[in-house]
């Protein structure tokens, strides 16, 4: 059985869907032990504890980033998680974290990486004018929306969108992405060669 840990800041959405599919089965042989925040109007613990599931408030404020880090981290490997999942989780990890944690973090990103790194990724594209978009999910390392990536979905901006619509249909193939992506790694049965996942 593999331990899954989830690091978020909001309603956690994505969150939902992986305890979901934990749930149900189809992201096997896992289970969701611990759901970490540092900030306790999180709806996504609110979420987690109503599921029944380990949750925690670990607060940021007035904390060095590599001190509240330290914090973070302990919890992890007190709870033996195999894998991080980063489900909207707003804070920078320091590279200590990472470093902590080596291909074992995930990171959802609402565009085609590396396309529109950052904040307001939906925005920019459509600000762009981009005729596709869509998500990806990679592995996390010292650099922002940076790692190897493993799933990308694609998502076709239609004539009439705007921001709103065009997010709600990104969002809706993040959360068949993540569980891809999270099986993938569980199974281990890949290989990380520069960028590359290729697959024996």
């Amino acid at each position: 059985m593999k331990n899954i840990g989830i690091l978020l800041s909001g309603r956690g959405s994505n969150f939902e869907t992986i305890a979901k599919n934990v749930a149900s089965g189809k992201i096997p042989s896992a289970r969701i032990a611990i759901v970490v925040s540092y900030r306790a109007d999180a709806g996504g613990i609110e979420s987690a504890r109503r599921l029944g599931l380990e949750a925690m408030v670990i607060p940021s404020k007035a904390k060095a980033r590599e001190d509240h880090d330290r914090e973070v981290v302990e919890t992890l490997k007190q709870h033996k998680v195999d894998l991080i999942c980063l489900a909207g989780y707003m804070r920078l990890l320091s590279p200590w974290f990472v470093k902590q944690f080596p291909r074992q973090i995930l990171n959802i990103h609402p565009s085609l990486l590396p396309a529109f790194p950052g904040l307001e990724a939906q925005e920019q594209a459509f600000a762009y004018g981009v005729k596709v978009t869509g998500c990806t999910v990679h592995f996390v390392d010292e650099e922002l929306d940076h790692g190897p990536i493993i799933v990308q979905k694609t998502v076709t901006v239609l004539a009439d969108d705007d921001e709103r619509s065009l997010s709600a249909r990104i969002l809706e193939q993040e959360h068949v992405a993540y569980s891809e992506a999270i099986n993938i790694v569980l199974e281990g049965n890949f290989k990380v060669v520069g960028r590359r996942l290729t697959y024996p």
